[in-house]
């Protein structure tokens, strides 16, 4: 009976359960279908139109389905309505990726309302041969901020008017479209700020035109205390003018960060000739280019601490251009497979040569890991920190198959001479050579006598007792690092006097 009771009681609980549970099921969208199934009946009706307007003016076929379930109002909308905004659209640019790139951008853009303000060329702005990034931000902060065509050309032509080419007018709207909604004054003020620095009016155009979010910065809340803080540091206006027109992104730097680079720049411990060679071009450069190499790091996942590190413990990456960090930290990622963390812990990587160390060592690590001859796993320590000798005995010297992949060291490979052949073999004697009327007289350099006299050798303390033969020439002594000098037995010979090492 209490059997038959709790069947009957759960039954009901059970089958409700299962119904809700199949109800939701029925009517989740399958997320790699291009179909509208689960829109409601009136939006499916115009959703064939739709497809086929969109893809007439360009839009790719595989993402319009994506691109009308994010915007499903446009199936409610008149289809004669979006195609006339589609073909004003279309007459500001004849790219054919030109109308997605905008949609996918602002849809918004496609209302009617809009369109019946925007009605002109984009020659009529005051700019011609605008760029699809351009035209794309101007619809875009017009849209958002409701501006109209006039809006639009006023700022333009203040541009002009202050002495910026058509170039610079179009890098500005394509970095800092912004620039739209700020006053004439505010621009104004900016250029004087430069005029200000030290900056020619002819070299303002160049400094915007290569850092246009020069001007979305304030002058007082930005600009001025970056300044006050080059002063700060001890740097003249001049050696910052210099500077700026050099490379403009310097304006682009946070209130503090010059002064945490120039700190690392003073605390770093390496040799001599790296720091000579990073101060080449004096500590402003110097400093800012540390900036540009934490940015590199930061954009690749590290943070502001972990960057700063890696700079101060491998102080060579400074050196190095940014293409080629980019390129060490690809192949780390993407090749090695290790997480771009290890750069923390083994700095050392960024500082060795790609091609040279990196790749082969790689190399060879990969074939002995493909033919099981690895038996514990090789870290990123191990890879870089042993010395190309060790390296070669560790892992290349015992697998005869290594020694083509490593190339360095290769039995096939040609080693070439670093350095010249001396001078010194050049006028070595041969073995047990007679000179017939010489006398070769080996000398010792002493540090508290000179070079002993050739006429009477002699013994200094700490210095080994002169030899002197007749005839023959002490290969042994030679091999010592001895100086000789030939004596000819006419006291008027020139090659008294010779010295050969």
């Amino acid at each position: 009976m209490a059997i038959l009771f709790r069947s009957i009681n759960t039954r009901p609980t059970f089958l409700l359960l299962f119904r809700s549970i199949s109800a939701s099921v029925r009517f989740i969208p399958n997320p790699n279908s291009q179909s509208f199934s689960t829109a409601p009946k009136s939006h499916q009706k115009n959703l064939i139109p739709v497809s086929n307007l969109f893809q007439r003016y360009g839009f790719p076929p595989s993402e319009i389905p994506h691109f009308l379930k994010k915007n499903q109002y446009l199936l409610n909308s008149n289809t004669s309505e979006i195609e006339k905004s589609l073909k004003i659209l279309s007459s500001l640019n004849s790219s054919q990726d030109f109308v997605a790139s905008v949609l996918c951008s602002c849809p918004s853009v496609l209302e009617l309302n809009f369109w019946e303000k925007w009605q002109l060329d984009s020659s009529e702005l005051g700019i011609s041969n605008v760029s699809l990034m351009a035209i794309r931000n101007i619809l875009e902060v017009s849209r958002k901020f409701d501006l109209k065509p006039d809006d639009v050309s006023r700022c333009i032509k203040c541009l002009k008017r202050l002495g910026f080419t058509e170039n610079t007018v179009i890098r500005v709207l394509e970095a800092v479209p912004m620039v739209l909604m700020s006053s004439e004054d505010k621009i104004c003020g900016k250029t004087e700020f430069l005029i200000r620095l030290g900056i020619q009016k002819n070299e303002i155009d160049q400094v915007v035109c290569s850092f246009p979010g020069v001007l979305a910065f304030g002058v007082e809340n930005r600009l001025k205390l970056l300044i006050d803080e080059f002063e700060g540091l001890g740097f003249s206006l001049s050696e910052v003018r210099r500077e700026v027109i050099r490379d403009p992104r310097i304006l682009g730097l946070e209130n503090g960060e010059f002064s945490q680079c120039l700190k690392l720049l003073k605390s770093l411990r390496c040799r001599l000739p790296i720091k000579e060679n990073i101060f080449r071009h004096g500590a402003f450069r110097a400093a800012y280019e540390v900036k540009i190499r934490v940015d590199c790091l930061r954009k690749h996942g590290l943070i502001y601490r972990e960057a700063f590190t890696v700079l101060w413990k491998e102080p060579r990456v400074i050196l190095y251009e940014i293409e080629e960090i980019e390129k060490k930290i690809e192949f780390l990622v993407q090749e090695m497979e290790f997480d771009v963390q290890c750069l923390v812990e083994v700095p050392e990587y960024l500082g060795v040569h790609l091609g040279k160390q990196i790749v082969p060592r790689f190399n060879v690590i990969k074939h002995l890991r493909s033919i099981g001859g690895l038996g514990d796993e090789v870290g990123l320590r191990d890879l870089i920190k042993l010395s190309r000798l060790r390296f070669y005995n560790r892992y290349v010297k015992p697998y005869p198959g290594c020694e083509q992949t490593y190339g360095r060291f290769g039995g096939g490979s040609e080693v070439r001479n670093r350095h010249p052949v001396g001078m010194w073999k050049l006028f070595k004697p041969q073995n047990g050579l007679l000179v017939s009327g010489a006398i070769l007289f080996l000398l010792v350099y002493c540090p508290c006598q000179g070079l002993l006299s050739p006429s009477s050798p002699g013994h200094a303390p700490g210095c080994l007792k002169a030899v002197e033969q007749r005839g023959s020439y002490s290969e042994s002594a030679y091999l010592k690092g001895f100086f000789f000098v030939r004596i000819c037995p006419q006291e008027s010979c020139p090659q008294n006097e010779m010295l050969f090492e």
